[in-house]
């Protein structure tokens, strides 16, 4: 398979998981849950920025200092052009379907669909918007947006085949190896699932990794994982 097939694959794969986040993500819902943000746009130089525990009563917002205990009710005609964020550690659990290896020699790229699980720890970024929908020329309902990015470091385990291939022809048999993975992620959260891409590389355990031209080079692949908190 040609370097442009690998990278036509990997566009469309790549293309379909954002577009199921995507799905996920842009469901609308009512209410800001209670908790703090800070605001991204407000069009106030003293909010810009700052902590604030939020409380969405729909027709207000309800914003509490929490360093000097005051409260602020903001009515619906001023904050709604008002954006807010907030980050937080996220911890997930996800898989790799597939690997993209970069050629090695006069090996192609390889594109491998072995099993890897890994533990990821990173930051995650939350943003969140109000829109206004027209119903009727005296009725509007509003919706809120939200969409989540992070980006973080994760480990874990796969497997590799081994063969005389992978081996520069000094091995004779082929078996599964055993590797541990590790390296950086970039995701899209979307709550109940993410989806992203993962840079990384692979150390195979056993005797054999000083033959194995994969050991420790780079690799990237798309991942999907469960949100654990």
């Amino acid at each position: 398979m040609t370097c442009y097939r690998f990278a036509s694959l990997v566009c469309c794969l790549i293309g379909l998981a954002w577009l199921c986040a995507g799905c996920r993500i842009n469901q609308q819902s009512t209410n800001l849950e209670p908790d703090f943000y800070r605001a991204l746009y407000s069009g106030r130089p003293d909010l810009q920025r700052k902590r604030v525990y939020v409380v969405d009563k729909g027709d207000t917002l309800q914003l509490i200092n929490p360093e000097t205990d005051s409260r602020e009710n903001v009515a619906s005609e001023t904050y709604r052009p008002w954006s807010f964020y907030s980050a937080e550690v996220d911890v997930d659990v996800f898989t790799l379907p597939f690997k993209v290896r970069p050629a090695q020699g006069n090996l192609p790229p390889q594109l491998n669909s072995n099993f890897n699980a890994a533990v990821y720890l990173g930051k995650r970024l939350d943003f969140h918007r109000y829109r206004w929908q027209q119903v009727t020329p005296t009725m509007e309902v509003r919706q809120l947006y939200s969409r989540g990015f992070g980006y973080g470091i994760f480990a874990g385990l796969g497997s590799a085949t081994i063969n005389d291939v992978v081996t520069r022809n000094q091995l004779g048999f082929e078996y599964e190896g055993v590797v541990l993975n590790g390296g950086a992620a970039v995701i899209y959260d979307a709550r109940i699932f993410n989806v992203g891409l993962a840079l990384g590389v692979d150390h195979l355990i056993d005797k054999n990794r000083q033959l194995w031209v994969y050991q420790h080079r780079p690799w990237f692949g798309v991942l999907f994982g469960l949100n654990l908190n």
